[in-house]
């Protein structure tokens, strides 16, 4: 019976929550396509990681473990997991649309000699054959498509899935893949990352960003109080384009076409007009909140709830509305 492939991911040593989510959706097709969901992890020094995907929910864990592979490698991860795969008689591979997951997918399909549909919210198992769902047209409209080639392998648009922390007790096998530092056509020899403790913008579960209504950057620390309310590790601050492309914010913080995409459970559009690039980026939210004066503005045709009104008197209410309720 084939089996339903993970690739999780791991960063600093800790599993990726999207890691989880993709366990979550391995399941899913399993329950209906048979096999099992095996979980394939690749660097070096993973115990916690492997500790927390065994507890996932997936039947099986497997580390790629090698000095070499300490930090990700698009040449050394796909050459590992290629080989491992060879033996598992993988009928689907899964992995997060991470950065890392848009690099690696891609080479995988290549040395697989199948297809690949990125950036998925759906999937679906009928009359034998996997398929997928996912946005296209900027958002506009979805695309259902199926496989006709084996694997099928898809990168899964994170906060689709809810991953599981304490689904199980996995079996749980180190290997030591045959690839060296001489295999590699590039060597990492240094990561030097901005220190953060905030939440990453596409795993969080609310994303509050502003726009151009805003007027000015200083007034950025209105949304930057509302997404701090929701407390530790729940959202995350974005922005739109026009207000990255005028120095206000990082551009790791944009959200769009050009940007990031995002689909938490709940997203402020706060004095943003809706533009279609913005749009792109985050109409697969599962709820829309938008503030804006312009009742007429596109972003109240994809809001659920929408707020007519000066985001200066409305979101210090919003702020003090959530902090008294968390």
């Amino acid at each position: 019976m084939s089996n339903i492939i993970v690739i999780a991911e791991a960063r600093s040593g800790s599993l990726k929550k999207t890691s989880l989510e993709a366990v979550t959706a391995g399941k899913e097709l399993a329950a209906k396509a048979g096999g099992q969901v095996i979980a394939i992890i690749v660097g070096n020094d993973l115990s916690a990681a492997k500790e927390a995907l065994a507890a996932s929910g997936a039947d099986k864990v497997i580390a790629l473990q090698s000095e070499a592979l300490a930090q990700y490698s698009g040449d050394g991860y796909s050459a590992a997991i290629s080989g491992e795969l060879a033996s598992l008689d993988p009928a689907c591979v899964l992995m997060a649309h991470s950065a890392m997951g848009r690099d690696l997918a891609p080479r995988l399909a290549a040395n697989l000699k199948t297809g690949l549909i990125s950036d998925v919210t759906a999937l679906h198992y009928d009359d034998s054959k996997f398929g997928a769902t996912k946005p296209v047209f900027a958002g506009k409209a979805y695309r259902k498509s199926y496989f006709e080639k084996s694997p099928f392998m898809a990168t899964l648009r994170p906060n689709n899935w809810a991953g599981q922390s304490d689904a199980g007790s996995a079996e749980v096998s180190d290997a030591s893949p045959s690839v060296s530092a001489a295999d590699l056509k590039a060597i990492v020899q240094e990561v030097v990352a901005a220190a953060s403790d905030r939440t990453p913008l596409q795993e969080a579960r609310v994303v509050v960003s502003g726009g151009r209504g805003l007027k000015e950057s200083e007034h950025f620390k209105l949304i930057e109080d509302l997404a701090a309310a929701f407390g530790p590790g729940v959202a995350a601050v974005g922005a739109s384009r026009a207000v990255v492309d005028a120095g206000w914010r990082p551009h790791r913080e944009q959200v769009g076409q050009t940007g990031k995409v995002v689909a938490p459970t709940l997203y402020f559009a706060c004095g943003i007009s809706g533009a279609i690039q913005h749009l792109a980026g985050m109409s697969t939210s599962q709820f829309i909140v938008a503030i804006n004066k312009d009742a007429n503005a596109p972003i109240f045709k994809v809001a659920n709830y929408g707020i007519v009104g000066d985001v200066f008197e409305v979101l210090p209410a919003l702020t003090a509305a959530v902090k008294a309720t968390v």
